[in-house]
């Protein structure tokens, strides 16, 4: 009888896999939330010595040079972040035998979506404006969003990312004068940290 009960509970420990699989994109890497990470540091760290000092990054108007060159550290981040996060998941997904694009990940990205492209272009209108103070803030805010939202196909974990990342873009959008420190610890410790949780806790 007990023999029974146990091969009862693993056949529905396989059936829930399964229905998970098929609803839920589970090819996330943490290794790619690790270079992420690494990534956004190097980002922020090159951002903050464009300016003189703190009060030039917070009060200042950037010049035509520094635009650009704000555009293309956040370009070159942002490329390298989602082009390594594309191959791990690739990789991840082979080694399962599953297709990286299914409607689990089609729907995650769809979330997702809609308040990136939102917050991205709202911090262009702040940096075409002036308000590069607030650049760092809402790109924290919308993307938690974009998190907390996909969070429904993905880990359940992702959601707790995307909290943490709105509230750590309310409190720079406050204390403007750290706003760099607060994108930097968002982007960059916060998703080395979850990469170093995702791959322990769902990859060993």
């Amino acid at each position: 009888m007990k023999r029974k009960e146990e091969d009862y509970m693993q056949d529905l420990r396989e059936i829930r896999s399964i229905m998970e699989r098929s609803t839920k994109f589970l090819s996330l890497s943490g290794i790619s939330g690790v270079l992420a990470g690494l990534y956004a540091l190097a980002g922020a760290y090159l951002a903050f010595n464009i300016f003189d000092d703190t009060e030039a990054l917070v009060y200042g108007i950037p010049s035509g040079e520094n635009v650009w060159d704000l555009l293309l550290i956040g370009t070159v981040v942002l490329l390298l972040a989602v082009s390594t996060a594309v191959a791990f998941s690739v990789n991840k997904a082979r080694r399962k035998g599953e297709r990286v694009w299914n409607p689990a990940a089609k729907r995650m990205l769809a979330n997702m979506a809609v308040p990136l492209v939102a917050g991205g272009l709202l911090a262009l209108v702040f940096l075409a404006k002036g308000l590069i103070m607030l650049m760092a803030p809402v790109t924290l805010i919308f993307y938690g969003i974009g998190l907390y939202n996909a969070s429904k196909f993905t880990y359940e974990d992702v959601k707790y990312l995307g909290f943490i990342q709105m509230v750590l873009g309310l409190f720079g959008a406050f204390f403007t004068e750290y706003s760099l420190l607060f994108w930097a610890f968002g982007f960059g410790v916060m998703h080395i940290i979850y990469g170093i949780y995702v791959n322990y806790k769902y990859e060993r």
